[in-house]
């Protein structure tokens, strides 16, 4: 699965072809959640506040990027890399 970003040691994949919603993957210290592009709540998974809440506002930032990088997912295309929280 390609990591899209990587900030505050926090890995964003994507997979190709997954299924909807539209909606990221993060890794955290052990810790996995898929987070929701419309509204950057965890959907499944946990993880530690601080960083779901770094997350949640990086997708804030970042969505159109996102959501652009999504449907590139869905066409099986090569997926953008997206800079960082910490400006990677």
């Amino acid at each position: 699965m390609p990591v899209i970003s990587y900030f505050f040691g926090i890995y964003i994949r994507m997979y190709h072809g997954d299924h909807p919603p539209a909606h990221i993957h993060a890794e955290y210290q052990g810790h996995e959640a898929y987070i929701s592009i419309e509204d950057g709540k965890i959907i499944e998974g946990h993880l530690p506040k601080k960083a779901a809440r770094i997350i949640e506002e990086w997708i804030d930032t970042h969505r159109a990027e996102l959501l652009e990088n999504w449907q590139r997912a869905r066409n099986l295309e090569p997926l953008q890399r997206i800079q960082g929280a910490d400006n990677d």
